[in-house]
């Protein structure tokens, strides 16, 4: 990378999945789109259903000469072409490698076919805000490399992932997370915004199984309103309708019962 990018983070992006996506329009039927949403997203919390584990990781911070080592250790560990490479500046570049583990679909702008592969590598900007989107589901467990420089941050990442494929959803709705394998315990733990991946990847060596790269909904717990469109909120208004509606429903089936019950009760016993 030039002296004259310096400031600016570089991406560069691979594509190594052939799954198909599947496609639908927010547009063309509100009946699909509430019943995405009702399917698949919940208001109320829900416990985890892997067994991924949280851990903290040591990161040390190193010299300049200590950086120079550990980048051709990492180099000489590797089976490709995907080296880093150490800056006059003091900072390096090199790859990372994220995978997509993503079970809601995405919106991109609905005047616009979905992306293809070369259109994704080319990544236009994200422009100005869209009022109609389409929505689709991203090749499941796509895997994708990324080129960045040693002080890029993991929201940067993430921005970078979605303007590849014109994804226009509100970046906080994703997380970065960096994932282990420890004597046969998968360990998981989020990225804050300002954390570095390729230093972690640095730090931890080349090994996937000591650390790798996923892209997951930031399933926080706490639901952020302000992340979602107004055609999102108010089709969660439609939910919460039809959820208190149907809670009503079956209270009263409960009481009218229960009342059935003790007017036959009733019926039945002798007068006197």
């Amino acid at each position: 990378m030039g002296e004259a990018d310096a400031g600016t983070p570089s991406f560069e992006m691979t594509w190594s999945s052939t799954t198909s996506s599947g496609y639908c329009s927010q547009e063309d039927s509100d009946s699909e789109l509430e019943q995405y949403f009702t399917a698949r997203t919940s208001l109320a919390r829900r416990p985890r259903r892997d067994q991924d584990e949280p851990v903290e990781w040591e990161t040390p911070d190193l010299s300049q000469a200590e950086t120079e080592q550990k980048i051709k250790e990492y180099n000489s560990q590797i089976n490709s072409n995907l080296f880093m490479s150490l800056n006059k500046d003091g900072s390096y570049t090199g790859f990372i490698k994220v995978q997509l583990k993503l079970v809601r679909p995405v919106s991109v702008p609905s005047s616009k076919k979905p992306p293809s592969l070369q259109a994704a590598q080319r990544g236009p900007g994200r422009g100005t805000a869209v009022r109609r989107r389409t929505s689709f589901y991203l090749p499941k467990d796509a895997v994708k490399h990324l080129h960045v420089l040693s002080r890029t941050r993991a929201r940067e990442v993430i921005e970078a992932l979605l303007r590849k494929f014109l994804v226009v959803d509100d970046p906080r709705k994703f997380a970065l997370f960096e994932r282990a394998e420890r004597h046969g315990q998968v360990y998981l733990r989020k990225l804050s915004d300002d954390e570095q991946p390729l230093r972690l990847r640095l730090l931890a060596g080349p090994s996937e199984k000591a650390l790798s790269f996923v892209l997951k909904e930031n399933d926080s717990g706490e639901v952020n309103w302000d992340a979602f469109s107004m055609p999102e909120l108010h089709n969660f208004l439609r939910i919460l309708q039809r959820e208190e509606e149907e809670h009503l429903r079956q209270i009263l089936q409960k009481y009218s019962y229960c009342r059935q019950k003790i007017q036959e009760a009733l019926h039945a016993c002798p007068l006197g």
